[in-house]
């Protein structure tokens, strides 16, 4: 599965709120976002919620860390895996994955 990943829509100054939309075509089953000084993931954000092709889903990353740097890593259904390092949630809106 070839997925990619786009950003848009500056978010106001310092709002760690993200929508994360998915556009694969295949579901997304796990979702972890950690700021850049974790040194492991945090927990899986979706739960035991499922992110169908189409939907999306608002995530609010403030931690209390002050971080506007995060990874994201995305689990589809056929167990393929996309990291994205350094997102800036202080800057995006919208995160879509394609």
């Amino acid at each position: 599965m070839a997925v990619a990943a786009s950003v848009a829509s500056p978010a106001f100054a310092l709002d760690r709120n993200v929508r994360i939309v998915n556009n694969t075509g295949f579901a997304l089953v796990e979702f972890y976002g950690s700021n850049t000084g974790a040194s492991t993931w945090e927990e899986d954000i979706l739960g035991p919620d499922i992110l169908y092709s189409g939907q999306s889903v608002m995530v609010n990353f403030h931690d209390g860390s002050g971080y506007c740097l995060f990874d994201f890593r995305a689990v589809f259904e056929d167990g393929d895996e996309l990291v994205e390092p350094r997102v800036n949630v202080c800057e995006i809106g919208t995160f879509t994955y394609h």
